[in-house]
């Protein structure tokens, strides 16, 4: 076995090539472009997916080759079951009993809601499990009366634990095996991590439970399910009908009552009740004689009567039936990661035109906009009040663009698929279990046996993939390869293993966990594990460490992102949640310093 001077002589001796300097070049660029952001990261990973061919150091088919990975399939077909799980209730109705038994305890809450986010998340992605329960979680906070800022965080934070339960729970360790395979290690199984995976989600809701509490900012309750939403918006003021004088002058169109008096027009009946819009255009002009329903403080209708002669009546008549619960109501949605609508501007989505829904309040960083919120752009996290009809929410909802707060009486959803949808993914977890076929194929066949047994379309499926992941996971893989083929990771293990000398193998996990902890903070997890990956395997044969281990404590690692909001986890959750990037390095200091300590003790007496 070699020593740890014999790979630094190694290194030394043989001088740097110029295929090594380009790709360690292309290295240091990567993580360059991840920091700044100067580009997305997707569009960066394809950069060096185009660039390592046009250089020469990998011809076209490897460069490519990321595309048709066993990781790239498996995350698409973990992402489309766990679309279809969404799309039949499952979650939903998971949550049920939990509320029933978590009741108004702190702590129940923690250990039933976190638990349950960590199994799901342990099967599927954990950014979509954590989306997923976000407006149940809200839920439960009115339906408790414990802050929201209590729960975010240590569900949030059990989500990305859950992740490292399987080997399908997280995007490093779905590629753990590709990474290994060129060393001739063995591959993994399913639960071959469990047992670390485990300990590392107990002790992290331990933490949260006893004591961690503290360290999260107090918040306010949100209040009672119960109670009428638009109540929580008390600046938003309440409905009235109001109908436009006979002698009407001048152009006034639904716009200028939003944005000079903001008013919100969430109905309009050009011919005193023949026919009702709702909801009208932004553009449209208000006829004289008009009748409308419209949201706003009585001040404002006040300046609106004394300005134009409009008439309120008293309570509804026209607009009696159109605005009933029954028909029509107001909701609050969040805006999920994988929505289309992120970087869009509130006035470009065109609520009222293409989805027949009037926005009434944007609420972004605990702070509510009623008026001038048009021109915002529409970030993950985002709360939007709206009211429209509840077939106008349905239409919505299987689209996924953004997630109801609270349940609908008329929640659009196939329950009578959810059978075919726990099928088809017990069919998946049997083939992984059963056969010896790739990882890749025994998820994809649950995939499709979801399409197929119409628990979603093959559009809807095409629509829940997000293809930024899967470029950015394509583009890194060749990366790591030619790290691997041109000799640059073993020439960087020999310059690391100068500086750590040859430690104790239990010392070197913990090493090589710290530094894949840093690395995933400032670069993607993917990315951190793509290249450190093959660094581990050098430097473990160099200090006699079990080398497959340490490639295991690289990805189990890439997980320990709580101390910065930039993990897709966190950033879903900080808006909600009410938090700052302190609070996540005061709760996530010890959280990261326990997951270190117990990742390292579990590998090294268990395995």
């Amino acid at each position: 076995m070699q020593t740890a001077q014999t790979v630094l002589a190694s290194a030394t001796l043989v001088p740097m090539t110029l295929e090594m300097a380009i790709v360690l070049g292309l290295v240091a660029a990567t993580v360059i472009l991840f920091l700044t952001e100067w580009l997305r990261v997707d569009v960066v990973a394809i950069l060096v997916m185009v660039a390592l061919p046009l250089l020469g150091i990998v011809d076209g088919v490897d460069a490519f080759r990321g595309l048709a990975s066993n990781a790239v399939i498996s995350i698409i077909a973990v992402i489309i079951m766990g679309r279809g799980l969404d799309h039949t209730g499952v979650i939903s109705q998971l949550m049920r009993p939990l509320m029933r038994l978590a009741g108004r305890s702190r702590g129940r809450i923690t250990v039933l809601v976190s638990g349950t986010v960590a199994v799901v998340s342990s099967f599927m992605q954990n950014v979509g499990a954590a989306a997923l329960f976000l407006p149940a979680i809200r839920r439960l906070s009115r339906h408790s009366g414990v802050p929201v800022s209590r729960l975010l965080m240590p569900v949030g934070f059990s989500a990305i634990l859950g992740g490292t339960v399987t080997l399908v729970g997280s995007s490093p360790l779905i590629m753990l095996n590709d990474l290994i395979q060129p060393f001739g290690l063995a591959p993994f199984g399913l639960f071959s991590v469990t047992p670390v995976g485990l300990a590392l989600v107990v002790a992290g809701i331990a933490f949260f439970v006893f004591g961690g509490q503290r360290l999260l900012p107090a918040g306010e309750p949100t209040g009672e399910q119960g109670e009428d939403l638009m109540a929580w918006y008390c600046d938003l003021g309440c409905m009235h009908e109001l109908r436009a004088p006979a002698d009407l002058a001048g152009e006034l169109h639904v716009q200028d009552l939003i944005d000079t008096y903001c008013i919100q027009v969430v109905a309009l009946s050009q011919k005193g009740g023949r026919d009702v819009l709702l909801p009208p255009d932004r553009a449209m002009r208000i006829a004289p004689g008009a009748v409308l329903a419209a949201i706003g403080s009585p001040a404002r209708v006040a300046g609106l009567v004394r300005e134009h002669g409009f008439v309120v009546k008293a309570g509804l008549d026209v607009f009696a039936q159109a605005m009933s619960d029954e028909e029509s109501g107001v909701v609050e949605a969040l805006v999920p990661p994988h929505s289309r609508f992120i970087g869009m501007t509130v006035a470009d989505i065109r609520f009222r035109h293409n989805h027949l829904m009037s926005p009434l309040a944007v609420t972004r960083d605990n702070k509510t906009r009623y008026c001038d919120f048009w021109d915002m752009v529409v970030h993950a996290g985002d709360s939007i009040l709206m009211h429209g009809r509840w077939e106008s929410f349905h239409a919505m909802r299987p689209r996924r663009e953004i997630l109801f707060v609270q349940s609908l009486d008329h929640e659009v959803l196939h329950p009578e698929k959810a059978g075919v949808a726990v099928g088809a993914f017990l069919l998946s977890t049997g083939l992984v279990l059963a056969t010896d076929l790739a990882l890749s194929v025994c998820l994809m066949t649950g995939a499709l046996a979801m399409v197929l047994g119409r628990v979603l379309t093959i559009d809807e499926a095409y629509r829940g993939v997000d293809w930024r992941t899967v470029f950015l996971l394509a583009g890194l893989i060749p990366l790591g390869v030619a790290m691997e083929r041109t000799g640059a990771a073993s020439w960087m293990a020999g310059h690391i293993m100068a500086l750590v000398g040859q430690p104790a193998p239990w010392v070197f996990l913990f090493v090589l966990g710290a530094l894949s902890t840093a690395m995933t903070l400032v670069v993607s997890n993917v990315g951190a594990t793509v290249l450190l990956v093959p660094l581990a395997v050098d430097m473990a044969t160099a200090v006699g460490a079990d080398p497959r281990l340490s490639a295991l404590v690289v990805a189990l690692a890439a997980s320990n992102s709580f101390l910065l909001p930039t993990h897709q986890v966190n950033a879903l959750y900080m808006g909600p949640g009410g938090y700052r990037s302190l609070d996540y390095v005061r709760a996530g200091l010890p959280v990261s310093l326990l997951f270190l300590a117990v990742l390292t003790v579990m590998v090294s007496v268990f395995y």
